[in-house]
């Protein structure tokens, strides 16, 4: 099934029920991302495994995400996107097979990887093939589907994981939350298999397999020690390690430049490294995902273990913000001309936010409900969808035309890692202070140092962001 000249300009004939194909992919993604947040208590309790079996759970899987989304793209240019989908797709439902059928901790944090590796061979083929489906005239309407179908994920994900819990199907218990991609995935392959078109580049860039290798490594030096350092006090391997990863992203760009010049396809245009937009634009959403990540994940944490919500109520507890977001995103689209103004309006209302929270927690105490958490947890969310909206086109507004695809694929590839990194840094921060035996009072200092710590976090975001263009990039999201 191949495009024509004649699908070029009335679009592909199966272009609306494929492009349904590709969301349900990204719905797949998004809500795996999110819910080992919800079921990681009952997991531990079933499996066992210390506190950092709970951020592996995580963390595995957007590491290596991130790593795979190096090259994902550049897989499909290659060997054609909807192969290179399907695969990723068979994959993904065979890593959830494997989630749910985990016997150990170990298990599990590895299928929960190799979920993550397929997802990122899955998820970029997507955007490829929407661009040759559709004409022009209907490009805005199919990406403008991404926001509101991602929306509704982000609030009925959490949900739908508390909920399988909870009803304990056919006595499956949490491994629901995973076999349940089973007949997804499987529609996904079918979907993909009947409706996909098969397209490729027409001068694809060539694999750079060891600058991937370089990038995982580097990637996984930082986040091994962070999650583990914690539980073996903090030895001297852990701060070799860390060393480590600084040496190993400097070798990886090293190798990026030398490669270029060579006449090589480098993973990332090492032009880019020169321009004060792009490495701002690698800070500011490296602290800031880490910040969110990090904080969802605390906020389950605290809200079962802590609190004693089931896994259903922890999941409705977190519904404000994503509503929150969802009215943030339709707030910024007037205000998208005000591009870095937007971002950092964006910034300053989520640490009002947070330290909402905080204030909110100080005064109900252990006692607190969903219902109190309410109004903090909207504006922290409404502050995420104005900061979010311009992120990834101010970016790149400040990118040459040439370098936008290498930027666009490193800035998600960079919001992979952040989330890994912050589930690292802030699971350790909160599991540091909450010690060996917790207690009501060690729940909740834990607890608000952490949110202190998202705050400073949000911050320093603010702070990095004045490196961003003043203006976003016009014309279709990059994300």
């Amino acid at each position: 099934m191949t495009t024509t000249v004649t699908d070029e300009i009335v679009g592909y004939r199966w272009r609306w029920p494929a492009l349904f194909v590709i969301l349900g992919a990204e719905i797949m993604d998004l809500i795996d991302a999110m819910v080992t947040n919800i079921a990681g208590p009952h997991i531990q309790a079933d499996l066992g495994g210390s506190a950092s079996v709970l951020q592996w759970l995580g963390a595995a899987y957007m590491l290596a995400m991130a790593m795979g989304l190096l090259t994902g793209g550049r897989l499909g240019d290659i060997y054609g996107r909807r192969r290179m989908f399907l695969i990723g797709a068979a994959g993904f439902t065979l890593g959830s097979l494997l989630c749910g059928l985990a016997q150990s901790p170990e298990m599990l944090v590895g299928s929960r990887a190799l979920q993550g590796l397929f997802a990122a061979v899955m998820i970029p083929q997507g955007l490829g093939m929407i661009k040759e489906m559709f004409p022009p005239k209907e490009m805005g309407t199919a990406f403008g589907m991404f926001g509101p179908i991602m929306g509704l994920a982000s609030v009925g994900g959490p949900i739908l994981a508390g909920w399988l819990i909870d009803a304990d199907l056919f006595g499956t218990g949490w491994r629901m939350i995973f076999l349940i991609n089973l007949p997804v995935g499987l529609l996904a392959f079918a979907g993909g298999l009947r409706f996909l078109p098969e397209s490729r580049s027409p001068h694809p860039l060539r694999l750079d397999l060891l600058g991937v290798a370089l990038a995982s490594a580097a990637g996984l030096l930082i986040v091994y020690p962070l999650v583990q350092g914690r539980e073996n006090d903090w030895p001297a391997w852990a701060f070799v390690m860390i060393a480590a990863s600084v040496a190993m992203f400097g070798l990886f760009g090293w190798y990026q430049s030398r490669r270029s010049r060579s006449g090589g396809d480098p993973l990332i245009v090492p032009s880019l490294f020169r321009k004060r937009a792009f490495n701002g634009g690698l800070a500011t959403g490296m602290v800031f995902f880490a910040s969110m990540s990090g904080f969802m994940l605390v906020f389950n944490l605290y809200t079962q273990i802590g609190l004693g919500y089931s896994p259903l109520k922890a999941g409705l507890a977190g519904v404000p913000w994503s509503v929150g977001m969802i009215v943030g995103f339709g707030l910024a689209q007037p205000l998208l001309k005000y591009g870095r103004r937007c971002f950092q309006l964006g910034t300053a209302i989520m640490i009002l936010g947070v330290i909402g929270v905080w204030i909110t927690l100080n005064i109900a105490g252990m006692g607190v409900t969903p219902w109190q958490l309410t109004p903090t947890l909207v504006l922290t969310g409404l502050g995420m969808g104005l900061l979010m909206s311009p992120f990834f086109n101010l970016v790149l507004a400040g990118v040459e035309p040439e370098e936008t695809g290498s930027a666009s694929g490193t800035l998600t590839a960079i919001q992979q890692l952040g989330n890994a990194f912050g589930v690292a840094l802030l699971g350790t921060v909160f599991f540091d202070l909450l010690g060996d035996v917790p207690t009501g009072p060690s729940f909740e200092n834990a607890m608000e140092v952490t949110l202190w710590v998202v705050a400073g976090m949000l911050a320093l975001t603010f702070v990095v962001s004045f490196l961003l263009p003043e203006k976003a990039l016009e014309g279709e999201s990059a994300h």
